[in-house]
């Protein structure tokens, strides 16, 4: 007699992380959705091999991957940099991105509320961009940056220039500001709209 075949079972529907977002926002970067190690700390890029944090810090010339995550929050919103995912709900097994299924996807009206002086959207890896199109069609500048996930092996050294590169190339797309209101980084940083400006 052949024994049944018991179907595996479905993975748990998890919720993401609340936006960090404030009416101050001008940048925003999107992920996937949290890693284990992320939800289990409740915090944005927990896991200590995910180059996220040293990648910022490097482009805003602060210690970033030293601070408390209070005071990363705290830093960035000082730069108007604000952190959200794509995806705010699914059933997953483990961290991969391949395995997300069920996907709800963040809500742009709600982004638009928060964050009224929004305008530039960058997204963490391929899977958080597939929602670039939507917020493109909503009217924000966007861009796609290579994944800071220790699952993408590019060298650091690599990451941090393509980050670099398309931050800068996709600043120069965005509405003209006057000086004292392009504040979201010092003008040296590679978020700045014109990074040759000096203040």
């Amino acid at each position: 007699m052949v024994a049944a075949v018991r179907a595996a079972p479905a993975p748990p529907l998890q919720r993401g992380l609340p936006p960090v977002l404030d009416a101050a926002t001008r940048v925003l970067i999107l992920g996937s959705f949290p890693g284990v190690a992320s939800l289990a700390a409740r915090q944005y890029y927990a896991h200590p091999r995910n180059h996220f944090w040293p990648l910022l810090g490097a482009l805003l010339d602060l210690p970033l991957a030293d601070l408390t995550y209070a005071r990363r929050l705290s830093a960035l919103r000082a730069h108007r940099i604000g952190l959200w995912d794509s995806i705010v709900r699914c059933a997953r097994a483990g961290s991969s991105d391949a395995a997300i299924r069920g996907a709800e996807l963040a809500e742009i009206a709600l982004a638009r509320r928060r964050a009224p002086e929004l305008d530039l959207v960058c997204f963490n890896g391929q899977t958080a961009a597939r929602a670039a199109p939507l917020w493109r069609e909503a009217g924000y500048v966007v861009c796609v940056l290579p994944s800071s996930s220790p699952a993408y092996t590019r060298p650091f050294t690599e990451k941090l220039a393509a980050w670099r590169e398309t931050i800068v190339e996709a600043a120069s797309r965005r509405s003209p500001r006057a000086p004292e209101e392009d504040t979201t980084v010092r003008r040296r940083g590679a978020w700045a709209r014109n990074p040759d400006r000096r203040a």
